[in-house]
């Protein structure tokens, strides 16, 4: 999850707390409520999320959910699922989009719910709040050499307000950059098709009033498609009493 915050040491301070292998971190019981992270052995906890960034991640996760199902794709959308970086770093990206596959197999193991070295995902979502480098810089590189194909930054911060999407491109050796502004659309590398309002991400609806206009949009067809069976049989009546049959015609 992007809200993690690495802490910072002065030099009259000693950093005492526990290192830990990846092992240990995903058994880990912590404080109730509270994620971690792992970085470099150490512990980092997860800060509360502002209502904005859980409102982007709902609308992400709304969004993409759609796009698979209408492509038929045999993927899933998952926040709070970890997705481990290196020997002893492991992130919890805001959204993770992997296979099936690999979600049963983070699923069939005890512990917490991480993609190992072996089971990458093919889209990760980091929604910049407070250490803007985390997400820019330590977790950008982190992504690269673990060859996660799409890691994608929303930053909603205001004058810094944008999308970037790092991707890696065939013939290049590391993430190519681009940065989507407002009045743009955000266009995918590794899902070509999926083309998002950067103005809607940045600034998202209410998933629920999105799932109320889907409910309407169904009942309107649904009411038009008992309308059209109506007016289909009067015609057919019609038709009988003037001794046609209707089903020849």
């Amino acid at each position: 999850m992007s809200q993690s915050i690495a802490p910072v040491l002065t030099d009259q301070q000693v950093d005492d707390s526990p290192t830990l292998t990846f092992e240990e971190y995903r058994v880990y019981q912590g404080e109730p409520d509270v994620q971690y992270e792992l970085y470099k052995g150490k512990l980092i906890p997860m800060p509360t999320a502002t209502v904005l960034h859980i409102k982007i991640c709902e609308y992400l996760v709304y969004k993409l959910q759609r796009y698979l199902v209408a492509h038929n794709l045999d993927l899933v959308v998952k926040t709070g699922l970890g997705v481990r970086t290196d020997e002893d770093k492991s992130r919890i990206p805001d959204v993770v989009v992997c296979t099936q596959s690999l979600l049963e197999q983070a699923a069939a193991r005890s512990g917490a719910g991480i993609l190992d070295f072996d089971e990458k995902p093919l889209l990760v979502v980091e929604v910049v709040s407070e250490d803007r480098r985390a997400d820019y810089v330590i977790k950008r590189g982190e992504y690269e050499l673990a060859n996660v194909p799409e890691y994608c930054i929303v930053d909603p911060k205001s004058g810094k307000q944008k999308i970037r999407l790092l991707a890696f491109i065939d013939g290049e050796d590391g993430y190519n950059q681009t940065d989507f502004l407002t009045g743009e659309d955000m266009v995918s590398v590794v899902f070509p098709d999926l083309v998002l309002s950067v103005d809607e991400i940045l600034n998202p609806p209410l998933v629920e009033e999105l799932v109320k206009a889907e409910q309407a949009q169904l009942q309107e067809f649904q009411q038009q498609a008992v309308t059209e069976s109506q007016r289909a049989d009067r015609l057919a009546a019609k038709l009988r009493e003037l001794g046609v049959d209707p089903d020849s015609v």
